[in-house]
């Protein structure tokens, strides 16, 4: 069976999802990529290869898929986990007349406007929301919502470009930025107050079959807001507890309404303080955040692999969750390179036996740019409770410093 695999960038996650698939049995695989080749010299060739100009242009998407296949063999699947590709992967799937996600269904995830609008339609809950074409637009809404507003781009992943606005004034300065215009509308959403979580499910055939759960500490705004604050996620073993029966049901019919088919997804959701939900948007992708290395740490399994099987097969094995899994993200304190790492020696004598994964960062490296920071430590234990207590430990006891 040959399957090709797009990303822009052999990064490092890129590259784990092309060792996945690779590994298959009875898996061929091309991938079509911005990069050289030489990122999978050690496949040692098994892999066939297509470099594009331009991944986003769905004429190069179609292109460089049929090359391969004249090659290699005929294509079967053409699947990617980058966000931004994939209404592009679901139109050149249309072209060539391949399984998968459909436009409509991609446009429906990528979309958060339109995704909105067809939850609130259909009766489930999520924010208030109002695509604004215009700074008197986006201003009306702002009047209607209330202060604070989030402000986010229509297509965004991860957070990015989005930030909370407590006044009109801090609205229209947002939006002088970057006037907002009819092809170019800003996206505004009520700020919804509240824990926040994510729902992650995996579908075949339009049926969920599995779930996952994981609470942020604090929201992902308010890290990004703030980027001193080393932050934590926890997956709590007990995804099945009759407290997130509304999530749980809430979530699935949204996969329903969106158009979900077979895959992995991603939704960011809200329990506010009286207890009620809100779902804040959905992603037909896999998640950020290591989400993917703590669900493998929770269950025992790799869920990369598992991710690339889905992609591939359309089949999947529910396993057992035998632990509670965290991370606990490690930011760096000031500006610079960083010039010293404190309190791993504690760290590494309190929770030795709990941690599973380690990223410290080597002093004299720049800053990141990414929201999970320098760092991180994951743990497991059978027990919620106990992994919850040793994030926050870890993160009261480490420190980058940044110079």
């Amino acid at each position: 069976m040959f399957v090709v695999f797009a990303a822009p960038l052999l990064s490092d996650n890129a590259m784990r999802m092309v060792e996945a698939a690779a590994s298959l049995p009875g898996v061929r695989l091309g991938v079509i990529t911005h990069d050289s080749a030489d990122a999978m010299r050690h496949l040692h060739g098994s892999v066939a290869h297509w470099k594009v100009a331009d991944i986003m242009n769905v004429d190069q998407l179609v292109w460089a898929t049929r090359e391969l296949g004249f090659r290699k063999g005929p294509v079967e699947r053409l699947f990617g986990a980058y966000e931004q590709l994939q209404v592009p992967l679901a139109q050149a799937r249309e072209a060539l007349g391949l399984p998968g996600l459909s436009v409509q269904a991609a446009s429906n995830f990528r979309d958060k406007a339109r995704m909105k609008t067809l939850l609130r339609s259909n009766g489930l809950p999520c924010a208030r929301h109002r695509l604004a074409p215009s700074v008197d637009d986006a201003s009306a809404f702002a009047e209607v919502s209330g202060f604070p507003v989030v402000v986010k781009p229509p297509a965004g992943a991860g957070a990015h470009q989005t930030y909370r606005v407590e006044n009109m004034d801090q609205l229209r300065r947002a939006l002088a930025v970057q006037p907002p215009s009819a092809t170019t509308p800003v996206l505004l959403e009520e700020f919804v107050r509240g824990e926040e979580h994510s729902f992650e499910t995996i579908s075949i055939d339009g049926q969920s079959v599995w779930h996952s759960l994981t609470h942020y500490y604090p929201t992902p705004l308010h890290v990004l807001e703030n980027p001193w604050i080393q932050w934590c996620l926890v997956l709590p073993r007990e995804i099945d507890s009759p407290k997130y029966d509304d999530i749980r049901n809430a979530g699935r019919r949204a996969l329903d309404v969106l158009g979900m088919t077979t895959g992995l997804t991603h939704m960011e959701w809200f329990r506010r303080p009286d207890g009620s939900i809100a779902i804040s948007e959905v992603a037909a992708r896999p998640p950020g955040a290591q989400i993917t290395t703590l669900v493998s740490r929770a269950h025992d399994i790799d869920f990369v692999h598992a991710w690339a099987r889905v992609m591939i097969f359309g089949e999947f094995d529910p396993p057992e969750r035998r632990y509670a899994a965290g991370a606990a993200f490690l930011r760096g304190q000031g500006d610079g390179r960083v010039s010293a790492i404190q309190g791993w020696d504690t760290v590494q004598n309190e929770f030795r036996e709990l941690i599973t994964d380690v990223k410290l960062p080597e002093v004299g490296t720049p800053q990141s740019s990414s929201y999970e920071g320098e760092g991180f430590v994951i743990v497991r234990h059978p027990e919620t409770l106990v992994v919850e207590q040793a994030v926050a430990r870890i993160v009261s006891l480490m420190r980058i410093d940044l110079s």
